[in-house]
C-alpha cells in the first residue's frame, strides 16, 4: 500500500505515531467537545433565549442543530428529535472531518475507510438499538417478512440487506472525500494562485453533501426500524 502523505500531525510529538486519519479524527472529537462546552455554558446563563447579534459559536451550533432537527422532523416524523442526539452528532462530525481536508498539509480522516466504517458500525447500532428499543421481542417481525411461511426466503435477504448497510455507508462516503481531496489537491499543485478557489467552494459543497447524505440515510434506517408498518 502506498504511504500516506504527510500532514502537520507528523509535527505533533503524540500525534506523529498514530496514522493521520486517526489523529485527524481525534482532533476533530476534542475540538467538538470544548465548542461544545463552550456553547452550553451560554445556554446556562438566564438570558440564552436572546439571539446574539453577531455571529458565534453559539449561533453556528444553532443553525447545525436546526438544520438537523428540521431533517428529523422530515423523515422520521412526529417524536423524530428524540433521535437527535445521535443524528447530530454524526452530521457535525463528519462534516468536519470532511472540511478539514480543505486546509493545506491536512487529508479529511473520512478519506479513510477505517474512520467511515467507525461512522457507519455506529449507525448500525444505533438505528438496531433503537427499532428493539421501539418494538422489543417482535422487532424480529421485520426481517421475517409479512407472512411467516416466507420467512425462509426474507430472512436471509433481510440480513444480507442490514449488514450491507454499514458497507455502502462507508464506500460511498470514502469514494466521494477521495475523489473530491484528489482533485482540489491536483489544481493545487498545477495553479497555486486563484484557479482553485472555485474547488475549494466545491469541497466545501461535496463536504457538506456527504455529511447530508450519511446522516439521512442513517434517519431512514432509523425511521425503518422504528416503525409500526410491517
Amino acid at each position: 500500500m502506498p504511504t500516506p502523505p504527510p500532514t502537520w500531525f507528523s509535527l505533533i510529538p503524540f500525534l506523529k505515531d498514530i496514522p493521520p486519519h486517526v489523529a485527524g479524527a481525534l482532533c476533530v472529537s476534542l475540538i467538538l467537545m470544548i465548542i461544545a462546552l463552550l456553547v452550553s455554558r451560554k445556554f446556562k446563563r438566564a438570558d440564552y433565549l436572546v439571539p446574539e447579534e453577531t455571529l458565534t459559536l453559539r449561533n453556528v451550533m444553532e443553525v447545525a442543530v436546526e438544520f438537523v432537527a428540521g431533517l428529523a422532523d422530515d423523515v422520521i416524523g412526529p417524536g423524530g428529535r428524540k433521535y437527535l442526539p445521535v443524528a447530530g452528532s454524526i452530521f457535525i462530525f463528519i462534516f468536519c472531518c470532511n472540511i478539514m481536508g480543505l486546509f493545506p498539509g491536512f487529508s479529511p480522516p473520512t478519506m479513510n475507510l477505517n474512520t467511515n466504517a467507525a461512522c457507519a458500525i455506529v449507525s448500525f447500532i444505533a438505528y438496531n438499538y433503537y427499532g428493539i428499543k421501539e418494538h422489543r421481542v417482535k422487532y424480529i417481525n421485520q426481517f421475517l417478512g409479512p407472512l411467516l411461511p416466507m420467512a425462509v426466503i426474507f430472512l436471509p435477504a433481510e440480513l444480507f440487506s442490514q449488514m450491507f448497510r454499514p458497507v455502502t455507508l462507508s464506500i460511498r462516503l470514502f469514494a466521494n472525500m477521495f475523489a473530491d481531496h484528489n482533485v482540489i489537491e491536483a489544481f493545487g499543485h498545477l495553479v497555486p494562485l486563484l484557479v482553485p478557489i472555485p474547488f475549494l467552494f466545491l469541497g466545501l459543497f461535496v463536504a457538506f453533501l456527504q455529511a447530508f447524505v450519511f446522516t439521512l440515510l442513517t434517519m431512514v434506517y432509523i425511521s425503518l426500524a422504528v416503525s409500526h408498518e410491517h
